[in-house]
């Protein structure tokens, strides 16, 4: 009713006395007015927000005093501008219809093409936008909060504006307005907290007035406080009549809008509201709105409830007042801390954090425990969000008892604090990671995790009379949270699989890292020696121990005089390395050694001795060993051979990190594996430690080659190579395995890559490996990779068969990669790789990535020889599945559509781009053709071929072909057929049929989209010679040149009616090569050299060129065709007059293809794309030469580096 008033005023007023309006100063006709020039709309002020909100807000109020009309008209026209609406309210449109109509008006005048409007928009303007737009409600109501808000006019007609709007379909009307209403809402709450604060101190006056003695009383006083008191009390009355509209008119409805952004608007402001005045909203009949939209389904809306809620927790006053509410929604926010949203998940934790500082009763036993896992979370937020929960719930509470502890020490706070983390860390059996623990309670529990002297103390120092002292698993957790504190502090970064890479440290972090790790040189160079003696039997304990002095600053030992220390932590280095064979201990005192002796610090000299004569008596023991052991006539007995284990284990260890080539260790471990090999009955593990130990010394004898070593490393490289080899053909699987990895390791160090990088000095170096270790190797995968997780030998139980299972598929993987490494690095033939592509379907599960990614790498090689080796798999699972189904199988069996399922996965790894695998494509075809006409039938002549059906599967790949491609292999077809196969019908000729029809369809087009195809071909490559190379064309020179020459090639291939790609086929040793005597005269693809000249790919021909032979190739179709053209003729006036299987068999065969061509278009995004999918290659060397795209091996830091010496693939 009160927007109607002032509605109808608006329009007596109008009516009456419209001409003589007067404007206010800074205003023009209703425009904002800068430097006395008229220019801008109050949108565009704020909008630009080059003048302060305050001196806008102002210059409006003072033109609403003078002419309220055409100031308010314009208030309503910035509303609907800030909507993004471009329409504009009239004022005869203001003073003649209703709120509803006007929206309809602007609505139909809304630019619908575009869904953005200003709060949409993107940009640092449009941001700052948003900000000055809720800023200018803000102020307003602020500035008119004493006179203006109340004379039922201004107020009542925006709310009224705007709760229509709000409700209207315009996404862009619903989303302004309701922003504009819930900041409107806040500035009124602002405005009655004021009412109520005035409201409180008039009554406090009025009652110590009235409360005077009569004599001192002021009755004039008393009657203005009253009077004061009861206009604030209408004022306080009025603006909750004003919040009340805007709650039930616009909150209530827009809550749970559809858009997530509108309702999270709403909880953020009801979250100001509760906060700011909590004496009106702080209750049920609120709360249960923030309580309702937690369950929202955006994460945006229920993070804004999240930060509403922590607001209210974190003021102990209101946190009281908020019992209820958590009693009621506890369980959900708890829930909340593994929200899929990470943001949320956050936010959640953070507020369950503040639950627990306002009350210790409320979360119950299970609820921390849900949160207490979260400190192992990936997500490092998270878990630094738990971590800070725990340390308020376990380390906050200090008891009367603790004030008068020491600071440091074992008998200070921190002991028991540290105890404590202790506990914690051994009780959570679900996780075993102290480096997650100390990452997550590092932010506000570094001071305690930093207290080593503590936790030496705890370690070292007897426990005192009444104390109970850690036992062995304790002091085993508190060794490897102090290492993971020690490594914290000095690497200021977190854990692996927590961080997305270092950052960059600040001044002040750098000086604290620097501090930190001189506090733990100077402490744990007199201590770690003392530890290392107590605990020096326990694997555990030392190995975790040992890894402490990489984090040591090594110049201390000099300058602060500590040598005496350094000299007891080397003679600790050697007891531990005396006492223990487990591999961990081994590397970790090798590591260190490795660490310590370091030439750039002057204890170089004290640590190389040490070292020395540590392996010289690992060296003159093994050698001494040896000998009893390989003494003839008398057989070893089991202390003997773990004598030599272990110290073949100590000096193998030791030989990966240092230089022990002077000992020469060849002779004697080639001596102990050929006894091996003789004997037959050599312990597995010497067998397999004697394998790596010689692999180390020739990689070691590598890096310091020079031109009189070369021979003797050549030598002994071969006899190693030879003696895996032969090794491999043993009985133990461990033995073997070893050998092959080893084996592929050398072969790939010692390849043509070793000449990279201008080391052609090396050439003589270059192992090549024959065709019978090639051969066994591939037999070695098809024999332990391929095989059913049941065949493999597994330990008994369920569980230990399990983690068993797991291990043994990660030993295969590694394996295959080892050799799938040869392959794409050219070590072995490519289609030596045929026998690992067939197997992409049935071990897709197991090993399809790394199939998948040699296939990928192969592609960027060679194009067609990987093309070739692909149509080789296809053919092998052929002929494997005739010799189990015979010739007579079904072509529905599961074996045969496997095969072509097969095809058609590899068919999508082609990619769209045909142009650039024409002649990939071509030559799979070819030799397909040739592989299903190469056997004659067993039933005799009239019969199809034995491989005929092998053209069904070929059919997968005819989609790849462009049309006039499709020509020319159709013709090399025909070369293959008879008059009689064109004739036959019956069902076992189907697959011919299917494979012509396939080709045909989109080949019979006219000259014109030939030559078309061609033209845009030459001028793709001329676009592509004229535009420099960039990182997205992943093209191998080679590459480049073959498609430049493209177009000659295929022209002359056409005339000479010949398939694309004439080169020599490969020599395939796994394969059946076809008989000379059997092959017909036309069969032969490649002419004989004294009939026609080959064909030079790399020859750059010109368009003019081209253009001669197009035509030239043209007439030679022409003469061609008219020979088949009579007899198409007469073949289809006979099937016309036979049973009509041609009329009704061919329409359905051609729909099947072209169903089958569009279901790969379907698939393409399977991701088997390799010419589109991302290559792990720098962008900078994709288009060098393949030599230069291989690591460099030769480089003596990577030696040792795991790229070489273990099995990872890429």
């Amino acid at each position: 009713m009160q927007s109607k008033k002032g509605k109808k005023a608006l329009g007596d007023k109008a009516k009456g006395g419209g001409a003589g309006r007067v404007t206010g100063p800074g205003w023009v006709n209703g425009h904002h007015q800068e430097n006395g020039m008229e220019n801008m709309t109050l949108f565009e002020v704020v909008k630009m927000g080059k003048s302060a909100t305050q001196s806008v807000v102002d210059d409006w109020i003072e033109a609403y005093k003078h002419d309220r009309d055409t100031t308010l008209l314009d208030l309503i026209n910035f509303f609907i501008q800030c909507s993004g609406c471009k329409g504009a309210v009239s004022g005869e449109m203001f003073r003649h219809m209703q709120n509803s109509e006007i929206i309809r008006k602007m609505t139909e005048e809304f630019d619908e093409d575009s869904g953005d409007y200003p709060l949409t928009l993107s940009g640092p303007q449009w941001k700052k936008f948003r900000i000055n737009f809720c800023d200018f409600i803000a102020v307003l109501v602020r500035q008119c909060q004493y006179s203006i808000i109340y004379d039922e006019y201004m107020m009542d007609t925006i709310i009224s504006l705007l709760t229509g709007l709000s409700d209207s379909q315009v996404r862009a009307f619903r989303h302004t307005s309701t922003l504009a209403a819930m900041k409107l809402m806040t500035a009124l709450v602002n405005v009655a907290l004021n009412l109520s604060i005035n409201m409180d101190n008039t009554q406090r006056q009025y009652e110590a007035e009235r409360n005077k003695v009569i004599a001192k009383r002021a009755n004039d006083r008393l009657e203005l406080l009253l009077q004061k008191r009861k206009e604030l009390q209408e004022n306080q009355d009025e603006i909750e009549n004003m919040m009340n509209a805007i709650f039930k008119g616009v909150f209530v409805h827009r809550y749970r809008d559809a858009i997530a952004e509108i309702r999270a608007i709403c909880i953020e402001e009801i979250g100001v509201w509760m906060k700011l005045y909590s004496d009106a909203f702080l209750n049920d009949s609120y709360l249960k709105y923030v309580g309702w939209t937690m369950h929202d389904k955006q994460g945006e809306v229920r993070l804004k409830c999240l930060t509403a809620l922590q607001g209210l927790f974190y003021n102990r006053e209101l946190s009281t007042r908020l019992e209820l509410f958590t009693s009621r929604f506890k369980d959900r926010i708890v829930s909340m801390t593994l929200d899929k949203e990470y943001d949320v998940a956050v936010q959640a934790i953070k507020l369950l954090t503040l639950v627990l500082q306002s009350s210790d009763e409320v979360l119950t036993a299970e609820d921390c425990e849900s949160v207490y896992h979260l400190v192992y979370s990936a997500h490092r937020p998270i878990a630094v969000a738990a971590g800070e929960f725990l340390f308020k719930k376990l380390f906050s509470h200090r008891g009367p008892e603790e004030d008068g502890l020491p600071r440091r020490g074992r008998q200070s706070l921190n002991g028991s604090l540290i105890k404590t983390t202790v506990f914690f860390f051994l009780e959570s059996e679900l996780h075993e990671h102290g480096a997650y623990l100390v990452d997550s309670l590092w932010e506000c529990a570094s001071e305690l995790l930093k207290d080593w002297e503590t936790m030496i103390s705890l370690l070292l120092d007897e426990p005192m009379p009444g104390e109970e002292a850690l036992n062995d698993r304790q002091e085993t957790a508190l060794v490897e949270i102090m290492l993971c504190a020690i490594r914290q502090a000095c690497e200021c970064h977190p854990p692996v699989g927590r961080g997305t890479g270092k950052r960059v440290l600040t001044a002040k972090e750098k000086k604290t890292q620097l501090d930190d790790r001189t506090r733990v040189t100077e402490m744990f160079a007199v201590a770690l020696p003392l530890l290392l003696a107590k605990y020096c039997v326990d694997i555990d304990k030392v190995t975790n121990l040992l890894q402490i002095p990489k984090f040591f600053d090594l110049d201390i030992y000099t300058t602060g005089r500590l040598e005496k220390h350094l000299d007891a932590l080397l003679r600790q280095i050697w007891e531990v390395v005396d006492k223990h064979t487990d591999t961990e201990v081994l590397e970790a005192c090798s590591t260190t050694c490795h660490y310590l002796c370091n030439e750039e610090f002057t204890i170089f000299n004290r640590v190389d001795i040490a070292r020395s004569q540590l392996l010289d008596e690992l060296v003159d023991k093994f050698n001494r060993l040896l000998e009893d052991f390989l003494q003839e006539g008398e057989e070893p007995d089991e202390d003997d051979a773990y004598q030599v284990l272990s110290t073949l284990k100590k000096i193998t260890t030791f030989h990966n990190a240092h230089d022990l080539t002077k000992w020469d260790l060849f002779t004697s471990n080639y001596r102990l594996l050929n006894t091996g090999l003789q004997n037959g009955d050599m312990p597995e593990q010497i067998v397999v430690h004697a394998m790596q130990c010689t692999h180390y010394i020739i990689l070691w004898h590598l890096a310091k080659v020079s031109d009189g070593t070369s021979v003797k490393v050549l030598k002994q490289m071969r006899a190693f190579c030879l003696m895996c080899q032969r090794y491999i053909n043993t009985i133990n699987n461990a033995v073997k395995e070893q050998a092959f990895t080893i084996l592929c390791d050398l072969l790939l160090i010692f390849s043509h890559q070793i000449m990279s990088s201008g080391r052609e000095q090396l050439e003589s170096l270059v192992y090549t490996p024959d065709s019978s270790l090639q051969a066994e190797l591939l037999n070695f995968i098809l024999d332990h990779v391929f095989i059913d997780q049941d065949d493999d030998n597994s330990t008994d139980g369920q569980q230990d068969d399990e983690a068993s299972k797991i291990e043994a598929l990660h030993k295969r993987r590694n394996l295959l990669a080892a050799y799938c490494k040869l392959i794409i690095y050219n070590v072995v033939e490519i289609n030596t790789g045929a026998d690992i592509f067939k197997q992409y379907m049935r071990y897709y599960n197991d090993y399809g990535d790394i199939i998948k990614e040699t296939m990928s790498k192969t592609r960027q090689i060679d194009k067609i020889q990987c093309a070739k080796t692909l149509i080789l798999s296809l053919q092998k699972l052929f002929n494997e599945m005739l010799s189990e189904l015979g010739f007579n199988f079904d072509r529905s069996s599961s074996a045969f559509c496997g095969i072509k399922e097969l095809a058609r996965r590899f068919s999508l790894t082609f990619g769209l781009d045909q142009l650039k695998t024409r002649e990939a494509i071509a030559m799979l075809h070819k030799d397909g053709i040739e592989f299903a006409f190469k056997e004659p039938s067993p039933q005799g002549e009239g019969s199809p071929p034995l491989n005929l059906a092998f053209l069904d599967i070929l059919s997968e790949f005819s989609s790849k072909l462009i049309r006039q491609d499709k020509r020319t292999v159709h013709m090399y077809l025909e070369r293959f057929m008879t008059f009689q196969m064109a004739l036959q019908r019956e069902d076992c000729w189907l697959p011919l049929i299917s494979y012509r029809n396939s080709l045909q369809a989109g080949a019979d087009d006219d000259t014109m989209s030939v030559i078309s195809g061609i033209s845009s071909r030459g001028s793709t490559v001329r676009s592509k010679k004229s535009k420099p190379a960039t990182a997205s064309k992943r093209k191998l020179p080679e590459e480049e040149n073959s498609s430049s020459s493209s177009d000659a090639v295929w022209m002359n291939r056409e005339q000479n009616v010949q398939t694309p790609v004439m080169m020599h086929s490969p020599h395939l040793t796994s394969t059946v090569l076809r008989d000379p005597k059997k092959m017909r005269p036309e069969d032969s693809f490649t002419p004989h050299p004294q009939h026609q000249t080959t064909i030079d790919y790399n020859t750059q021909v010109t368009w003019m060129l081209t253009q001669r032979q197009q035509a030239e190739a043209r007439q030679q179709q022409e003469r061609v065709s008219m020979h088949y053209a009579k007899m198409r003729n007469h073949m289809q006036q006979a099937i016309r007059r036979g049973s009509g299987l041609m009329e009704d068999d061919e329409e359905p065969i051609v729909e099947d293809v072209m169903m089958s061509s569009e279901d790969r278009l379907e698939d393409i995004n399977e991701g088997m794309d390799f010419d589109t999918m991302d290559i792990d290659l720098p962008a900078s060397k994709n288009r060098r030469e393949r030599t230069e795209l291989k690591p460099d091996y030769f480089d003596p830091s990577s030696i040792m580096d795991d790229s070489v010496l273990n099995v990872s693939m890429f």
